[in-house]
């Protein structure tokens, strides 16, 4: 993200390395709604504080991505329905991430790896070690202070409490 210069990028679903296996879209870079980059910036200032920064795994999210991911997993848990749902991704106010050290790169310990349908990976964070529920718990709650709404069911996925149309014309540029 051109905004937060910490920020670092893997969005999983331009390439096959996600729970589909295959690639979703062909956009490399993360894209969100300006309100919502300002808000991930100001979290990201606080977390750099601390040595850390967020490697982001999906932002914004084409409408026909959204279908293709929906036709392979039909469960409003944990993909919003295309046309019924909440499509935040499709708003551009959603981002899934984790952390990482600044120094080293390296991702942080949480709960589950990304994409993981299971109790895992929900927010009682009773069922996985001290150090990935106290980093879990510190990313949600950097994330709250600065404006973000977490999903009960994934700790890795925030909403902007702002909201915003879908976005039904966007597609961003392919590279």
């Amino acid at each position: 993200i051109d905004y937060i210069p910490s920020a670092r990028e893997e969005l999983a679903y331009a390439t096959g390395e996600n729970f589909t296996g295959q690639q979703i879209y062909d956009f490399y870079n993360a894209y969100l709604r300006y309100g919502t980059v300002k808000k991930l910036a100001a979290a990201c200032a606080e977390l750099e504080q601390q040595g850390l920064g967020i490697l982001i795994w999906d932002g914004f999210r084409p409408v026909s991505a959204q279908a293709a991911l929906w036709d392979i997993c039909p469960d409003p848990k944990y993909v919003s329905h295309p046309v019924t749902g909440t499509r935040a991704h499709c708003r551009g106010n959603a981002v899934d991430l984790t952390l990482i050290d600044l120094e080293t790169g390296e991702k942080l310990e949480m709960p589950t790896g990304f994409d993981d349908f299971s109790a895992l990976a929900d927010r009682n964070y009773g069922d996985c070690t001290d150090t990935a529920a106290e980093n879990a718990r510190l990313l949600e709650s950097i994330m709250k202070k600065h404006g973000f709404k977490p999903y009960s069911a994934e700790w890795w996925h925030f909403t902007d409490t702002d909201s915003y149309p879908v976005a039904e014309d966007f597609e961003p540029p392919v590279g």
